[in-house]
């Protein structure tokens, strides 16, 4: 692969690329972008305060977006069916990884008691982030093959799938299994699965999330929150208390960038979880609509990649990684706005954090790639082909004009 395909801005490719493939391409920069400007404002006074220097934050976020554009790069360069052949090694690879932080000792904790995370010569990863495109990908490799699949096959791959959603949710992190699981099962139902497998799934999955939240007391303290936010305002409550004075100061047009108050030592977590209620005080109701604009502008263009697919699988992932991307967005933004109950979901392109930021480019160069390959395949060339048959000649003669 030539260096100038590792590089977004000087992929010399991209102008004979498919209107849908440039089109996500440039919506993708643009949200990166945006979003990098934002965790910029967002996390310089908690970075000063805490490191003494406000850049801190910002500065690791622009080193794992180089490594993630690399990535994301070569995917959109890659042929997708050795991408997706090698899809099951990646997901056992990052199913591993989700055990290991389970192990007292190897994981990484953080509050609540959660282990997430692993150190690796260094540096933090979540595991957690990376196998969401792969769990995607394979899902749509195992339901798109559903008829030609054996009934062992079939159960081994659901008990893969199984295991990845209770090792995510052991760590604990109801959130994500919530959205893997969620993803998984509207994969399935696109694939055309049978109604009584999709209902005896989705039920179970309501039982684990029962089971959770009776285990864990702090999913329970965000959900009596959610219903009734101010009856513990220095509390349980003041995190989502804060995050709706940030949204509502915004007003129409915002107070401007890098103005946001809430920020300053006011709202928790505001360089991630919460990132976009600093995005809704700096630019007003008007951005927050413009960004949901956005949002729904990817989303259309996702799903009309996924009718114009080639084949099932194709169409399945495309289907995976739009609900994957946006629907993780939606509900970040749901969560700042009091819409939803409080959960540790970042807003891709926007939260900081190296693993997601990766993992998003990684989901987002796929859709493209998908998109490029469904459509770049009915392109013909410009240039005539020769005639080489005499009654072609003939035929062409007379009927010139």
């Amino acid at each position: 692969m030539k260096l100038s395909r590792l590089i977004p801005f000087l992929d010399e490719t991209v102008s004979s690329w498919a209107l849908e493939a440039r089109l996500l391409r440039w919506l993708t920069l643009i949200w990166l972008f945006v979003g990098l400007a934002v965790l910029f404002s967002a996390s310089y006074p908690v970075a000063d305060v805490k490191h003494g220097d406000g850049l801190l934050f910002f500065k690791r976020q622009l080193i794992t977006v180089f490594l993630g554009l690399i990535l994301f790069n070569i995917i959109v360069n890659l042929p997708f069916h050795k991408i997706i052949g090698v899809s099951h090694w990646l997901l056992m690879l990052f199913l591993g990884l989700i055990i290991l932080t389970l192990i007292p000792g190897l994981g990484t904790r953080g509050v609540y008691g959660t282990s997430r995370w692993l150190s690796i010569a260094g540096f933090p990863i979540q595991p957690s982030e990376f196998i969401k495109p792969f769990l995607v990908l394979q899902s749509a490799r195992v339901f798109g093959n559903w008829d030609r699949l054996s009934w062992g096959i079939r159960i081994a791959w659901l008990g893969v799938f199984g295991l990845v959603l209770l090792g995510i949710l052991a760590q604990p992190n109801l959130s994500t299994t919530a959205l893997c699981g969620m993803t998984v099962w509207l994969i399935a139902v696109a694939s055309g699965l049978p109604y009584k497998y999709l209902g005896g799934s989705a039920g179970a999955g309501v039982i684990l999330a029962l089971m959770s939240v009776t285990v864990n007391k702090y999913q329970r303290s965000r959900i009596t929150s959610f219903f009734n936010p101010w009856d513990d305002p220095q509390g349980t409550d003041y995190q989502l208390i804060q995050s709706l004075l940030a949204v509502g100061s915004g007003n129409t047009w915002g107070s401007g960038f890098g103005l946001s108050q809430q920020k300053l030592s006011w709202l928790p977590i505001q360089d991630s979880d919460f990132i976009f209620a600093v995005f809704a005080e700096e630019f007003g109701f008007v951005g927050s609509v413009t960004l949901l604009v956005m949002l729904a502008v990817f989303a259309t263009l996702g799903l009309i990649v996924a009718l114009k697919a080639k084949s099932v699988i194709y169409r399945l992932s495309a289907i995976g990684i739009t609900t994957l991307l946006t629907g993780q967005s939606f509900i970040n933004i749901g969560v700042a706005s009091g819409v939803l109950p409080t959960t540790g979901l970042p807003l891709p392109f926007f939260s900081y954090g190296g693993s997601s930021i990766i993992a998003t480019l990684i989901a987002t160069g796929l859709l493209i790639r998908v998109a490029r390959e469904s459509n770049e395949a009915d392109v013909l060339p410009l240039r005539r082909q020769p005639i080489k048959s005499k009654r072609e000649r003939r035929f062409l003669h007379r009927n010139k004009f």
